[in-house]
């Protein structure tokens, strides 16, 4: 056999086995590694008499040649290609490498609908993820996220579920920018189905990925275990709100198992859907409130965010002494020099000669012997103590 019909045979092998392996099975995993997908799935379709693969009870492995039995990877194949999808296997120029960092549970192969190199997207990939039911504090951050992201050139990873995983995919599709969605069910099937045109928008201007063969759906286990694969495929995880018992949150850890980044959105201390964010971020995970800062932290050496401060008013721009001989003035009369000096810890002297450099800037006013708060500045100092 030939280095090409070798190739060929492991691919359709690989794609018979993504419909027999379950996603996360360790087992399958480990048999692919010590035999190779050949191998594996020619044992799992060979009489009984056969030498058994070792690892699984007998009841298992009866599951297994079972599932192998119905399996048609030529079907499999051919329904991918009619939706405009490929079956991309380890060892390809696609793999993203970071799916290895999975051992065993990396997957079998990933099915892949849309026109981008999955590669290439994987290495400057952020997910965002969180609740279904969603607020609509929690819908904006996510778009805005998604949105932010774009415009600085990183891809979004998420699940194109409903709530956060949904607005951050429009927010990056209405920026004009890439995005993944990884799904739970086969790439030909729309689930939710609310979300048919949301994920025919993601094939056909980013990209659908999934582990198992085209026509399945999905199952509980499935959305738990396709949460592993968004960790892995990015190279940090964004919660926007999550309560305690979240996949969300299995996500975020499961991507600090993986040495990969975990960021957490706050909100408001009362609402339940952002407990489980607050958690993770008692723990492991950093806090975040825009792109910028996401971009920051998984970024590369100089991409910071910008520095966090209010308006800079004019009394911000005074050297110390200035500053404390303004603030010795009383808001509602006159002052000696005498008296401002003791209240600014300074001479008669220096308090007089900043007084007079304050008077210039509009800042203060002369009557008689005493100075006074101009009344500019009498309204600027209530303003910033709240007052009406």
């Amino acid at each position: 056999m030939t280095a090409k019909e070798e190739g060929a045979a492991a691919r359709a092998a690989r794609a018979a086995l993504t419909g027999i392996i379950e996603p996360g099975d360790v087992t399958g995993g480990r048999w692919l590694r010590e035999h190779g997908p050949v191998e594996v799935l020619r044992r799992l379709t060979a009489p009984a008499a056969e030498p058994a693969l070792t690892g699984a009870g007998g009841k298992r492995l009866d599951g297994y040649r079972s599932r192998a039995a119905a399996v048609d990877p030529e079907q499999y194949l051919a329904a991918a290609a009619s939706v405009g999808g490929r079956l991309v296997c380890p060892g390809d120029e696609e793999w993203p490498g970071q799916l290895d960092d999975l051992g065993d549970a990396r997957p079998v192969g990933l099915w892949v609908r849309g026109r981008a190199n999955l590669r290439m997207w994987a290495l400057r990939s952020v997910a965002v993820v969180g609740a279904r039911a969603c607020t609509p504090y929690g819908a904006h951050m996510a778009t805005t996220l998604g949105a932010g992201l774009a415009e600085r050139g990183w891809v979004v990873v998420s699940g194109a579920a409903f709530g956060i995983d949904g607005a951050a995919h429009r927010g990056v599709l209405g920026a004009g920018g890439a995005t993944v969605a990884v799904l739970a069910c086969g790439i030909d099937v729309v689930y939710p189905r609310g979300h048919a045109e949301l994920i025919g928008r993601i094939a056909e201007q980013g990209l659908v990925v999934g582990e198992l063969p085209p026509g399945s759906h999905p199952t509980p286990s499935r959305f738990v275990l396709r949460n592993r694969v968004i960790a892995a495929l990015t190279r940090g995880t964004v919660v926007v709100e999550a309560e305690y018992r979240s996949g969300s949150l299995v996500t975020a850890r499961g991507a600090a198992s993986l040495g990969r980044f975990t960021m957490g959105v706050p909100g408001p201390a009362t609402s339940g859907l952002s407990a489980g964010v607050h958690e993770l971020l008692r723990g492991e995970g950093v806090l975040v409130t825009d792109a910028a800062e996401v971009v920051e932290l998984v970024g590369e050496i100089g991409d910071l965010a910008p520095a966090r401060r209010g308006p800079v008013l004019p009394k911000d721009l005074l050297d110390p002494v200035t500053a404390r001989v303004l603030e010795a003035l009383p808001a509602r009369r006159a002052a000696d020099a005498r008296d401002v000096a003791r209240e600014a810890a300074t001479t008669r002297d220096e308090a007089l000669a900043r007084l007079y450099e304050l008077h210039s800037l509009g800042f203060v006013e002369r009557h008689g012997d005493g100075w006074q708060l101009a009344s500019s500045a009498v309204r600027t100092a209530r303003d910033r103590r709240g007052g009406a």
